[in-house]
């Protein structure tokens, strides 16, 4: 049997055209750096007086020289000549500098634009690979690469191209005086680099995905092994030679790549070297049977010499301002396709003022849910109601579907099947930002930076923080006694490698600041997911405790593997394999004797005497009512 032949993948176009981010890119530097623009431009004429002025010059020096007048003549023409090149030098270079100036305010603000895609993107969005590649690459044209700034390089290739397209007018008509034959050898010849280049480019663009995936592995390592918070395992555990071989082995494979690429442009740039010899070596030819033959003086061939050499490099010019600017073109193409990811975010039909002024009612409707790729549904006909106030657990072992519950529920995914309602008002007819309102979650991964204590709890930078209630709010998740032993308190910032007197909190006093950070949004449904991992049992227990308190007039979902811990709630779902599995209070569940009281009973035979100390402390409190 004859074996079918595999189908190409199609190959993927250029999400924009060049034209298209030439445009893009002029119409952001008018809307944000408009001076910058009229630099450019200024720059223009400035260039072309000077690189005529440059090759005229020996041709003046010959002239006086040869020629009958004197040294005063000669040095007043020569003299001057040079003194207004001085001036236009500084002029040009003054401009110049200008405009890197005003255009590093055009990267500032395209970068914020990158940044603030990479925080508004609808979160299951922005989770897929492709789209966080797609992130990655876009970054690149705001870092430069070979002396290369893609963000700004179109616009200034643009304007050298313009430059270089009215010098090659201007200097042709000058070489065209000389012999016809000059300008379509010196025209033609340089087409043949063009395609070679562009043949380059296309192939760089079309295998780029292929290195993007081993730099963003390599990107990972370097990361991780200059985190502080890794140091400790790092050593101990002897990780170090396990990272050396992943980035050895990585860096093999990168290295290929380089060595493909290299290839590839040594061979584009030798076909240029070929074709540069021929073009220079017959025009050379030319002017130089011409000069031999009494037709063209000595000035004249020093003048004509000059000019064939310029004239060679602004096609050149021509030709490399094009390439570089089809290169920036491809690079821009990323960043436009990502800044163009749709949002997904909902109309906004409900008003969510209406939900906030006291604990809502949240019910799931035989909600289901599949990641992209995935053969299986990881939730399936998920069914329950978290009532007005209610404190709700939600437990399972690792891998039951808490984590996708909870992200379901705070907006961050969409149900696949089903729906969710707040109050009876399905959660796609909230707006995102609207719908984020409502909750105030404390994740199981932490996430802080290097801003203060105060900072990091209320989201607000210098005097927009309210820094009583931020501390009213650390002290109440226990940091009290850690915020009272800083030098500066709540004004203590974090991260000792970025601030010198910062502080490093433990993994609990993390979790602690951001149940901080939740009581200072005070929404009305809090979201605790694993938010005590880092706590031995016995604390975590405690901590509950004191969470319940804290919490009277809010709906709220605990998510935790440990089942002890979440005895104080009013109702606990027990969860396994995307579903729920069994529901009630922890007397239910142990009375009904299924999965739930035996992996209870197996969790707390080892903490079973301070779990009966803190059930019986949870009773008295919830028996006096404080």
């Amino acid at each position: 049997m004859l074996k079918k032949k595999k189908k190409k993948k199609p190959k993927k176009r250029p999400y924009k055209s060049v034209w298209s981010n030439a445009l893009w890119s002029f119409q952001g530097i008018f809307r944000y750096a408009p001076a910058a623009f009229v630099l450019m431009a200024l720059d223009v004429p400035l260039e072309i007086f000077l690189t005529y002025t440059g090759i005229y010059l020996p041709s003046l020096v010959v002239a006086e020289v040869t020629g009958q007048g004197d040294f005063a003549h000669a040095a007043r023409r020569v003299g001057g000549l040079i003194a207004l090149m001085a001036v236009i030098e500084v002029l040009r270079k003054f401009t110049g500098t200008l405009s890197q100036t005003t255009l590093m305010k055009y990267r500032f603000v395209r970068a914020a634009e990158n940044y603030q895609k990479s925080m508004s993107c609808f979160f299951q969005d922005y989770e897929k690979k492709e789209n966080r590649d797609l992130c990655q690459r876009a970054e690149k044209a705001m870092e430069t690469w070979n002396g290369v700034q893609h963000i700004f390089d179109m616009p200034m290739q643009s304007m050298k191209l313009v430059k270089n397209v009215i010098s090659y007018c201007l200097f042709g008509t000058v070489i065209s005086a000389v012999s016809p034959l000059l300008v379509p050898i010196l025209t033609v010849a340089p087409v043949v680099n063009w395609l070679c280049a562009r043949a380059y480019q296309k192939w760089e663009y079309g295998h780029r995905d292929k290195w993007t995936e081993i730099d963003t592995r390599l990107g990972y390592i370097q990361t991780k092994t200059s985190d502080f918070a890794a140091a400790k395992d790092i050593r101990i555990y002897g990780m170090a030679e396990w990272f050396r071989d992943a980035f050895r082995s990585l860096s093999r494979q990168r290295v290929v790549w380089d060595r493909r690429q290299m290839w590839r442009s040594f061979f584009s740039r030798i076909a240029d070297l070929f074709v540069i010899l021929l073009r220079d070596g017959a025009a050379y030819a030319i002017l130089i049977a011409m000069t031999l033959g009494g037709e063209i003086t000595v000035d004249k061939f020093v003048l004509y010499f000059s000019a064939i050499s310029m004239f060679a490099n602004f096609i050149g010019g021509i030709m490399d301002s094009w390439n570089r600017i089809h290169s920036s073109s491809l690079v821009l193409c990323d960043f436009r396709e990502f800044q163009d990811l749709q949002e997904r975010d909902k109309a906004g039909e409900a008003d969510v003022t209406l939900h906030l002024g006291a604990a809502p009612e949240i019910t799931f409707d035989h909600v289901s849910f599949r990641y992209d790729g995935a053969e299986n549904d990881t939730l399936r006909d998920i069914c329950f109601t978290l009532r007005a106030g209610e404190k709700v657990a939600l437990v399972g072992l690792n891998g039951a579907g808490k984590t996708t519950l909870v992200k379901l529920l705070c907006g961050l995914y969409e149900p696949t099947g089903g729906d969710i309602r707040i109050n009876g008002v399905s959660v796609r007819k909230f707006a995102s930002r609207d719908y984020y309102r409502l909750f105030a979650p404390a994740f199981q991964e932490t996430a802080v930076s290097f801003f203060s204590l105060a900072e990091t709890v209320s989201g607000k930078i210098g005097g927009e923080c309210d820094e009583e209630r931020a501390e009213r709010c650390i002290r109440m998740a226990g940091l009290g006694e850690k915020i009272d032993a800083l030098p500066r308190g709540i004004h203590t910032r974090l991260d000792k490698q970025v601030n010198r007197d910062g502080t490093e909190l433990s993994g609990g006093e993390l979790q602690k600041l951001m149940f901080a950070r939740a009581l200072y949004k005070d929404a009305p449904v809090l979201v605790l997911d694993e938010p005590t991992a880092a706590l031995d049992p016995i604390a975590e227990s405690r901590l509950y405790l004191q969470y319940r308190d804290l919490t009277r007039e809010k709906t709220s979902l605990f998510i935790s593997h440990r089942l002890a811990s979440t005895q104080f709630c009013d109702r606990i779902l027990y969860m396994k394999d995307g579903r729920i599995e069994e529901e009630g209070n922890h007397s239910e569940l142990i009375a009904l004797g299924g999965e739930y009281s035996r992996l209870y009973e197996m969790q707390s035979c080892w903490y079973k005497e301070d779990y009966e100390h803190w059930s019986a402390e949870a009773e008295q409190i919830a028996a006096s009512g404080n």
